[in-house]
């Protein structure tokens, strides 16, 4: 096993970390408190390949692997979860599903406007009544000959306020339940097209979350991706690898979260000695350190497997199940180890603690993450370490 990164994801590391921290941490509370969209972060975000960071050098991309990609989403998410999620919605929902079964004219059309964050695109799956169950769609795509005529309501949608092109995923023949599904490539500004007002969010509050109505919206034929019914495919295959970026989203949060502690331990002084030195938040210390570490190498295995064309579905509901929880766990202790100043909004830790908890649930709750795993392990698909252990 190699556990050394290269020169160049080493290089994509410092590079989010320099911008998270001169561009990122100034006005991160305000943004949150006012919930007010990143606009110029994003565009920033563009111009330095972070919105298209997998995408093929053709198609306007920076051509990298998935570790480049989690290593990136981290050092975004230590202290901007809004901006780290319009990022990984933008690059594991949206780009790389275009990319990987999009055809040429789509590819040529869409991507480059997306990879530069000229436009910011949007996964529109959710529903009222079709969140974890994603077969039960309501949202019809009913054909027409030439088009698809849409209609339907789609709840969630990240990005739904700022995206000018949504992934959406809409029933076509109930009766083949959902093998009837498709997925269309359908554009903001089209007759039809109307966006509810942005939500209210505990966490990630910076970043646009609305409801997105479709009446009769003509969909050219040309506008949807892969076969007839190939729809909630797309949207499973699409999803697994999405759950690699919200593992590394909430990689970041737990890791921000541990190094703010740490830091406040060494300088906070109690009965005479930094409150590091008793043994009771050292300890906290260690099992954050530990845990978080652990949950690092889930990813990164993850996103190991997806860039060796392996199958890394378990994998990445592995990484994202362990890691939203130790999110949660460890923004919790890093607010009590601020004591009465982790319950203010200036040490940050409070936000960071709000923002964990979506990591349990959105592209998938820990529920249904346990479901993913059981089935694959009870199907006898047995997690299998990266290294062989030789008997004699």
């Amino acid at each position: 096993m190699e556990f050394e990164l290269t020169e160049e994801q080493i290089y994509v590391q410092e590079a989010a970390r320099d911008f998270t921290q001169r561009e990122l941490l100034p006005g991160v509370i305000e943004r949150d408190r006012e919930m007010k969209y990143p606009t110029d972060q994003v565009r920033m975000m563009g111009n330095l390949g972070f919105l298209g960071m997998m995408v093929s050098p053709e198609y306007g991309g920076g051509g990298m692997d998935t570790i480049s990609y989690v290593l990136a989403m981290e050092e975004i998410s230590k202290v901007d979860s809004s901006c780290s999620v319009i990022m990984s919605v933008n690059n594991s929902l949206v780009c790389w599903g275009l990319e990987a079964y999009g055809t040429e004219e789509q590819k040529q059309k869409y991507l480059p406007l997306l990879t530069s964050g000229e436009w910011i695109g949007s996964f529109c799956l959710s529903e009222p009544e079709a969140g974890s169950d994603a077969t039960s769609q309501r949202t019809t795509a009913i054909d027409k000959g030439d088009y698809y005529l849409l209609n339907g309501t789609k709840n969630w949608i990240t990005n739904g306020g700022k995206s000018s092109l949504h992934i959406v995923i809409a029933q076509t023949h109930a009766e083949k339940g959902h093998r009837g599904i498709n997925v269309l490539i359908v554009e903001k500004s089209w007759p039809g097209v109307t966006i509810g007002a942005k939500e209210d969010k505990l966490g990630i509050r910076a970043s646009d979350t609305h409801t997105i109505m479709y009446t009769d919206v003509k969909v050219p034929k040309a506008n949807r991706i892969g076969e007839d019914g190939f729809g909630f495919k797309f949207a499973m295959k699409v999803l697994s690898g999405g759950r690699i970026g919200i593992a590394a989203q909430a990689l970041g949060i737990a890791a921000g979260a541990y190094e703010l502690a740490l830091k406040y331990s060494k300088e906070r002084e109690t009965f005479g000695k930094p409150i590091s030195q008793h043994q009771a938040i050292a300890f906290k210390l260690a099992d954050m350190a530990t845990e978080i570490e652990a949950a690092r190498l889930l990813v990164y295995r993850a996103a190991w497997l997806k860039d060796q064309g392996m199958d890394y579905t378990s994998a990445a509901a592995m990484a994202k199940l362990f890691a939203s929880d130790v999110a949660m766990k460890h923004t919790v202790e890093a607010v009590q180890i601020h004591g009465g100043y982790g319950f203010v909004k200036e040490y940050h830790v409070e936000r960071l603690m709000r923002d964990a908890k979506i990591t349990q649930i959105y592209e998938g709750t820990s529920e249904m993450q346990r479901i993913v795993i059981s089935r694959n392990i009870l199907n006898g698909q047995l997690y299998e370490p990266l290294w062989k252990i030789e008997t004699v």
